[in-house]
């Protein structure tokens, strides 16, 4: 016998990819940052993707509580990172 189940792996990344999507919009049209952490940057640096379209690679800084730039991505750059991240 075999066991049902109803949800497959690329249904929950389907899943889960709508509703970052949907997130992502939202803070974007407030006029706020979206935080995109990655696997490729260093434990404390993550993107932040701003409503104007620009990504930056930012740093925490845990004295500040705020955080540092590390590099601005070209608009070319920011680009392709939302098209890997299957942002757009």
């Amino acid at each position: 016998m075999f066991e049902f189940i109803p949800m497959t792996a690329k249904i929950d990344e389907k899943s889960a990819l709508r509703a970052i999507k949907k997130l992502r919009k939202k803070k974007l049209n407030q006029g706020l940052p979206f935080m995109i952490n990655s696997d490729t940057l260093d434990t404390t640096q993550c993107y932040l993707e701003y409503p104007d379209g620009s990504i930056k690679i930012v740093e925490a800084d845990t004295r500040e509580r705020d955080f540092q730039i590390v590099l601005e991505l070209s608009m070319d750059d920011a680009n392709k990172l939302r098209k890997k991240l299957k942002l757009l």
